[in-house]
């Protein structure tokens, strides 16, 4: 091995492993929002609340999927009464999606019980450590949407 690359690989394995923990988090925390709703739709959830309402095309950019995809997945929430459309002023001809009252308020209900667990998880933590790593988590992500 290449000992000018052993902390890429080390970062690579960290990541691995973490984002396969988020992927199973995903999936257990929108099962909590509704017992029917899919793993990626709590993604979709996240970017309404911090977001507000968009369209359904911005959130297939955003996402990196098909327009399809995302009709699909909307569909679904709207079934579910998490999620609904409306006109959007700027352009009649399009709508725009937003949490419901009652998808809002499950979401933060599911969104704060995990939180509890992260100040569990890192209760021996600094809190300059905790900041330190979501500042870092931050640059990694912008740095990888450029």
């Amino acid at each position: 091995m290449d000992r000018d690359f052993e902390e890429f690989l080390a970062l690579e394995r960290e990541l691995a492993v973490f984002l396969r923990r988020a992927r199973a988090n995903s999936g257990e925390m929108a099962r909590q929002v509704h017992p029917e709703l899919e793993p990626a739709a709590y993604g979709l959830l996240v970017r309404l609340e911090e977001c507000g309402r968009q369209r359904a095309t911005d959130l297939a950019v955003y996402f990196g999927v098909g327009k399809a995809t995302m009709s699909r997945q909307l569909r679904a929430l709207e079934q579910l009464g998490i999620v609904a459309r409306e006109p959007d002023p700027a352009d009649g001809r399009a709508s725009l999606v937003r949490l419901t009252d009652e998808g809002l308020a499950r979401f933060r209900d599911v969104r704060n019980a995990r939180r509890q667990t992260y100040v569990r998880k890192l209760a021996d933590w600094d809190r300059g450590e905790v900041a330190e790593l979501a500042r870092l988590l931050h640059q990694l992500n912008a740095r990888a949407e450029g």
